[in-house]
């Protein structure tokens, strides 16, 4: 294995040789992020989970010469994951993305939830998902092998109303495939909408910007947003627009438009696309993302109707990366398959209700490759 990958993830060079050989989960010492655990195939991806926010810490990754580097965003102070780093890898909820105002209706009763300074609710409010302790329990065979982690949210957390219990299932294949799976059952009516906020850099986290990346996604329609993006109005149309990326484009290109909604979310994306087909029952292909000089591409594959596409407009160094590099605009991107933003107050939107004796369901796909 390369150079990048010692640099990358110290915790790996705490792993047993007969770790090494089995990939079965280890437990590693934690580090102010809750417990954390390594696990994957020898000579195939290897990632790192730590329990506060069920949070994807790391995930090396070969390259077309086989050097291995860590491409997800982190901090390298465990401190940071309380403030500016808090959504770094982490699951997010109960409502991924936005609520305007904080308002929650369900079955007509409206719902105070607890809102960020924006005065809206983003992620779940300011005690989300991202900073709770989950619990976590390992599993293995023969071709898997990941982590559960488990979520007990209670009635009346962050004003969401319905005592719920969550699990997200991180699960390594010998290929090399990283599947998030996502569960919920509530014993009242509520809103669960569930997504994972890694920051991606295919050429390896603090290697630079993406802006080299090209970037596809299967979809013919976004929710524009206001100034505090949130969508308002209809869909609309990706084409003619820096939001049409049905084909491969590269970052660098779609981002220097004078398009006013890029101007509002900060010089970039941050933005829900409505993806082509609508939800799924199974997994399929929505998004490529390709890292020309290291080879890797990642492809998505989900059962969500959305992904929420955000570039990293807002970085301005505030947090310092694993190698010790100090993350500026557009170090990463997030690619967050979801339901949409605010769809509790958009009826045209796809619904986010949870019943009780229905199960939340939701999974995502990622598959590594290189050429």
């Amino acid at each position: 294995m390369g150079h990048a990958q010692e640099s990358a993830d110290e915790g790996t060079r705490h792993t047993t040789l007969s770790e090494r050989r089995t990939g079965r989960p280890e437990r590693l010492p934690g580090t102010g992020t809750g417990d954390r655990w390594v696990f994957g195939f020898p000579g195939q991806a290897r990632a790192e989970v730590h329990t506060l926010g069920a949070r994807l810490h790391s995930l090396l990754l070969p390259d077309r010469w086989g050097n291995f580097a860590d491409v997800v965003l982190g901090a390298r102070d465990a401190e940071q994951v309380r403030g500016p780093a808090g959504y770094f890898g982490a699951t997010v909820g109960r409502y991924a993305n936005r609520v305007a105002d904080g308002r929650l209706p369900v079955d007509d009763v409206i719902h105070q939830l607890d809102t960020q300074p924006t005065g809206h609710t983003l992620h779940g409010g300011p005690e989300g998902f991202d900073q709770r302790l989950w619990r976590c329990e390992p599993f293995h065979s023969a071709d898997r092998t990941g982590v559960r982690l488990h979520l007990h949210s209670p009635h009346g957390d962050q004003g969401f109303p319905g005592a719920l219990n969550a699990r997200v299932t991180y699960t390594l294949d010998r290929d090399g495939d990283l599947t998030l799976a996502y569960q919920a059952v509530a014993d009242a009516p509520t809103v669960v909408n569930l997504t994972n906020h890694a920051y991606w850099n295919l050429e390896g986290e603090g290697a630079g910007d993406v802006l080299a990346h090209d970037l596809q996604l299967d979809a013919s329609l976004y929710t524009p947003v206001d100034a505090d993006l949130i969508p308002r109005g209809a869909h609309r149309s990706v084409i003619g627009s820096p939001f049409d990326l049905r084909r491969p484009r590269r970052l660098s290109d779609v981002l220097t438009g004078a398009d006013p909604q890029l101007a509002l979310a900060g010089g970039g994306f941050d933005h829900n696309w409505v993806l082509d087909g609508g939800r799924r029952a199974v997994p399929r292909k929505v998004a490529v993302l390709y890292a020309p000089v290291s080879g890797r591409r990642l492809d998505v594959h989900t059962t969500e109707p959305g992904i929420q596409v955000y570039t990293a407009n807002g970085f301005a160094g505030e947090v310092t990366g694993k190698r010790g590099h100090p993350y500026r605009a557009y170090a990463g991107v997030a690619l967050e398959t979801q339901h949409f933003p605010d769809s509790p107050n958009r009826p045209d939107f796809p619904s986010a209700l949870l019943r009780p004796g229905e199960v939340y369901g939701s999974v995502t796909v990622l598959r590594f490759s290189t050429r």
